[in-house]
Order: structure tokens, then sequence, then C-alpha cells
């Protein structure tokens, strides 16, 4: 049975995922709102429902290999490859570039459905775009558990389970920063 979309904001509150403060996303846009998606990837069953609804939206498209951006997408991208049935890869920063490292590879020809667990700007979707394109792999489409709004810096076919409409803005227009308020950065974009 496929998570609904009020489950799954329901999953997110009951894992306190949904935090309130002051928040430099990984897009470098600054909210009062951050969803910590890894608070609901804790629970390996919570985890296996989401995928397989990821995966029941992709019915309709032929993929051979998933692909995801570190930190966030790595445990859902896994899941969700594993309730395709396909071969999962991830990518991380080396020397703050997106790169496919570990001897992760696309094939010349396969088509890639790209998974990350919230989405902002697309950022770093965009950046694994790029290394699937670069290989000669084609995108079929790209999901997550949630789409934070706004527009997105990349064009490919985008199908998240859940929209939340949070607003983000740039941080010169930033109304907590001009109050003074210490900010949080929990993104994963300055690791490593």
């Amino acid at each position: 049975m496929t998570i609904s979309q009020g489950g799954v904001l329901k999953a997110l509150k009951d894992a306190g995922a949904i935090l309130h403060g002051h928040f430099q996303l990984t897009s470098g846009r600054h909210s009062d709102t951050y969803v910590q998606c890894a608070r609901v990837l804790e629970d390996p069953t919570l985890t296996t429902e989401l995928a397989v609804a990821m995966s029941e939206s992709m019915a309709d498209r032929e993929i051979d290999v998933v692909a995801a951006p570190a930190v966030g997408g790595i445990i859902i991208g896994f899941a969700v490859a594993q309730a395709l049935g396909v071969k999962f890869i991830f990518s991380e920063r080396a020397d703050g570039v997106m790169t496919f490292r570990r001897s992760f590879k696309v094939e010349p020809g396969s088509r890639v459905l790209v998974v990350e667990d919230v989405v902002t700007t697309g950022g770093s979707v965009a950046e694994v775009i790029d290394l699937v394109d670069a290989a000669g792999g084609e995108v079929v489409a790209v999901t997550s558990i949630i789409d934070r709004g706004g527009e997105k810096v990349f064009t490919a076919d985008f199908v998240p389970l859940i929209q939340l409409e949070v607003q983000s803005v740039e941080p010169d227009v930033c109304p907590q920063c001009a109050a003074g308020t210490p900010i949080d950065s929990p993104g994963s974009r300055r690791l490593g």
C-alpha cells in the first residue's frame, strides 16, 4: 500500500523532522523552516514505504540505475533503487566539485533516476544531472520525498512525494539576519 501525501506529512511531523528557527539551506538561501529528512529515514520500515511510493510513481518509466547526491540522497536513493530492483550509485564532493567516486559510473545510454531527500532550488540535483549527461546517460526523471517549492535550476521531469511551500530568501534580504538572529546550517553541502 502506497503512503499518502497526508501520511508523508504526518510521518515528518511525528519524527520531529520539521524544524523552526533560522536556517541556511544547502542552496545558500535562508528560511525559518528546515526539513530534516534524516529523522524520518531513521526508521527503516518508513523509509521502505517512502521508497516504494517513489518507485511506484516511476512505474511507467524504464530505469537502469538510481543516482543520488551525497549526503542527503544516499539512504532514500538506495531504498528507491532496491524497490525498483536496479543498481544504485551516489555522487559526492571532491574539492567542492560533485563527482562520481568509488568507481561509480554511468554507462552510456543508461536510463537514470535521480533521487534526493529534499529539493529547494535543486542545485545538487542539477550537478548529478550534469554528471549523468557527461557520461552519456539519460535522466528519465527526478524524485524526492519533499519539494520545498520555488523555482528549480534543473529542467528534468520532477515527481516529489509531497510539496511543502516553505519560504526561503537570499541572505541579503533575510529578515532574521537583519534582526541578528543566530543561524543554523544543518545541510550537507558544507561537509568535506
